[in-house]
């Protein structure tokens, strides 16, 4: 056991408890917590605006970025994207990421355990996060 889970308060794994992190990472908005201002992912900000390349440069390095700076359980290597061009166009894009996984990093011991790729989806203004 690692942690509990934020909505059922049963215990998860720390796997989960990492995943759990980075959607609470990237689904606050950067200045909403009273006592921690700095704190959040920035994503929030950025998401209904228009798509374009530009745009989603920015959203791959903000979320490259916001897990590196607040989760030391993940190294960040890649952010891209997933789904065609007419998801795009409906505004349901799919961000997979690429990590080193570090379960021990939280406690200052950054030995890779292996690879993780997994996807963070938006919707109601919380991101959701699930292993590939």
């Amino acid at each position: 056991m690692s942690g509990f889970d934020r909505v059922t308060m049963l215990p998860i794994d720390n796997l989960a408890h990492t995943l759990q992190s980075v959607e609470v990472i990237l689904s606050t908005g950067i200045g909403s917590r009273v006592m921690r201002r700095q704190f959040g992912g920035g994503v929030a900000e950025l998401l209904g605006r228009a798509v374009k390349p530009s745009l989603m440069a920015i959203v791959q390095q903000v979320i490259g970025t916001a897990i590196d700076l607040w989760e030391p359980r993940l190294h960040v290597r890649r952010v891209s994207f997933s789904g065609s061009a007419d998801a795009v166009r409906r505004g349901t894009v799919g961000i997979v990421i690429e990590a080193d996984y570090r379960p021990r990093g939280h406690l200052g011991d950054f030995t890779i355990e292996r690879n993780l790729s997994f996807s963070v989806r938006f919707a109601g203004g919380t991101a959701s996060a699930s292993v590939i």
